[in-house]
């Protein structure tokens, strides 16, 4: 909360230094921020690392039963993400991402990147180190971002109702302890159980809405206790007691 007042408080003066001396503040460009900075407007024909660094952003609103690939192409699935981030959040909604979309995601994100909301400490109960899993520490903890940008969407999506997370990348060992799937998507740091205050049914429908290949709920062997989300090649959806 802290380094978002202050993030506040110097884009104002940031602004009124501009006014004073000025300036014009182009179209596009947006305060800079801790994490990640866009320095250009992107649209449908963009390519490049800024528009993979928002398709991550975006993850989580790729429309019921769809998956926002990462790929750098800001192409007709990244703009219809785009605009249904930019409604959920009450933005003009053309799905063009311009300094009004920037602000609101460096708003929505702390100086690692991570949403607000959710941390690597609690993607990551297992070690320190993001290793000994089934990809490299680097990829899980990638992985892992992604993810929590998805549970943001579906927080945002439930109210901005708090989700509390049980488990999510595990190494082999730390799954062998828990008594997981040896194909576990949480040993590709991918996965993530929810519990909390919310139903286990409305987090597992909910859940079908961004961006999530798999998910697992009431009904489906061990999960009548917490809806699992993960990321696999091919969806599979089952939390049968959820009508799923």
């Amino acid at each position: 909360m802290f380094r978002r007042t202050v993030r506040f408080l110097l884009s104002i003066v940031m602004l009124a230094s501009v006014a004073l001396a000025g300036d014009v503040v182009l179209a596009g460009t947006a305060q800079a921020d801790g994490c990640y900075t866009w320095s250009r407007t992107l649209r449908q024909g963009s390519s490049g690392a800024d528009v993979r660094q928002l398709q991550i952003r975006v993850s989580g609103y790729p429309g019921t039963g769809a998956v926002l690939a990462l790929d750098g192409e800001y192409g007709p699935a990244t703009a219809a993400a785009v605009r249904r981030f930019q409604q959920a959040y009450g933005l003009t909604a053309d799905g063009i991402a311009g300094s009004q979309t920037f602000n609101k995601i460096y708003a929505l994100q702390d100086n690692d990147c991570t949403p607000i909301h959710f941390t690597y400490a609690e993607m990551n109960r297992c070690n320190s180190t993001w290793t000994g899993g089934a990809v490299s520490a680097a990829t899980a903890r990638a992985n892992a971002l992604v993810n929590m940008w998805k549970l943001e969407a579906l927080r945002h999506a439930l109210g901005d109702r708090p989700i509390t997370t049980s488990s999510g990348f595990r190494s082999y060992s730390c799954n062998s302890a828990a008594g997981g799937s040896s194909t576990s998507r949480h040993l590709y740091g991918d996965a993530v159980d929810l519990t909390g205050s919310l139903s286990f049914c409305t987090l597992a429908k909910e859940a079908r809405n961004h961006g999530f290949r798999e998910i697992l709920g009431p009904g489906y062997p061990d999960h009548n206790d917490h809806t699992h989300v993960a990321n696999r090649s091919s969806r599979y959806w089952s939390a049968p007691n959820c009508g799923i």
